[in-house]
C-alpha cells in the first residue's frame, strides 16, 4: 500500500471511533413523569375527621403510587379506618395510625402493596405508608410527617400531603402509645359526598351506681339490717 493511501485509511479510521463511542455513551432520557390530579380532584381527597377537633384534607398521589392510593381508598370506603387511632406518635418526627390492632402489628385482610418509593420527599404534611422490614409489606397503616424527615426519602412510599388541617395533625396526642390517643373518628374520599364535619360526641359523664352494701354494713358505714334469708329455689337446696 502507498504512503497516502495508508494515512488516508487511518485518518478515516480515527474519524468514526468518536462517532462510535458518541453512540455508545450517549445518556439516556429520564422516564416522562405522570401528570398529577388536581389539587381539587375530590377522586383524590382523603378527609380524616379526627377526634382532637377539626377535618384534614389529604391531597392523594396516584401519579407515583397508584397501588397505596388505590388501596387507601377501598378501605376508606369499607369505613375500615373508622374510629382507629394514632398508636405511634413522636413529636419533632410523624404520627403513625391506621392498625385495627393498635399496637402497631395490624392491618387489613388484603395482600401487602408493593414499594412503591418515588421523588415525592418526606416534608411536612407528607402522607406515606408504614412499613414492616420487608419493602413491600406496606398494607393499611400510614404516617404523617411533622417535621421535614428527607432520610426516609425513597426508604417509604409517600403517597399524599395534607393540603388543609394541618392542625389538626400537629394535636395528635403524642406516646407510644399515647395515653389519651387521638382516634380518626370517620374517612371519607371527597367524590363521596361526604357530610360535613361533625365533633365526636364528648365521653359520656361517669354516674355514681346504688350505694353498694357491704354484709353486715349499710351505705355509710351504718349498720345493714338483717335480711331474711332467701327461700331455696327448689327443694333440696
Amino acid at each position: 500500500m502507498r504512503p497516502f493511501a495508508r494515512l488516508l485509511v487511518v485518518a478515516l479510521s480515527l474519524s468514526i471511533l468518536p462517532v462510535a463511542a458518541t453512540a455508545q455513551t450517549a445518556p439516556v432520557a429520564p422516564a416522562q413523569r405522570a401528570t398529577p390530579p388536581a389539587m381539587n380532584d375530590p377522586q383524590n381527597l382523603w378527609l380524616l375527621d379526627l377526634s382532637d377537633g377539626g377535618r384534614v384534607t389529604i391531597w392523594l398521589r396516584p401519579d407515583v403510587a397508584p397501588k397505596m392510593v388505590e388501596r387507601v381508598k377501598t378501605l376508606t370506603r369499607q369505613h375500615f379506618y373508622d374510629g382507629l387511632l394514632f398508636h405511634r406518635v413522636i413529636d419533632g418526627f410523624m404520627a403513625q395510625g391506621g392498625d385495627p390492632k393498635g399496637d402497631g402489628t395490624g392491618g387489613s385482610t388484603l395482600p401487602n402493596v408493593a414499594a412503591e418509593f418515588n421523588y415525592l420527599p418526606h416534608v411536612r404534611g407528607a402522607v406515606s405508608a408504614a412499613r414492616a422490614d420487608d419493602e413491600n409489606s406496606a398494607n393499611s397503616q400510614f404516617f404523617i410527617v411533622f417535621q421535614p424527615k428527607l432520610n426516609l426519602d425513597k426508604k417509604y412510599t409517600v403517597f399524599g400531603r395534607v393540603l388543609d388541617g394541618m392542625q389538626y395533625v400537629d394535636a395528635i396526642e403524642r406516646g407510644e402509645p399515647p395515653a389519651n390517643p387521638t382516634r380518626i373518628v370517620h374517612a371519607y374520599i371527597a367524590a363521596d359526598n361526604p357530610p360535613a364535619y361533625t365533633p365526636a360526641p364528648p365521653p359520656a359523664p361517669v354516674t355514681l351506681g346504688a350505694p353498694v352494701t357491704l354484709p353486715g354494713i349499710g351505705p355509710a358505714g351504718k349498720a345493714a339490717p338483717k335480711r331474711a334469708p332467701a327461700k331455696a329455689a327448689a327443694a333440696g337446696q
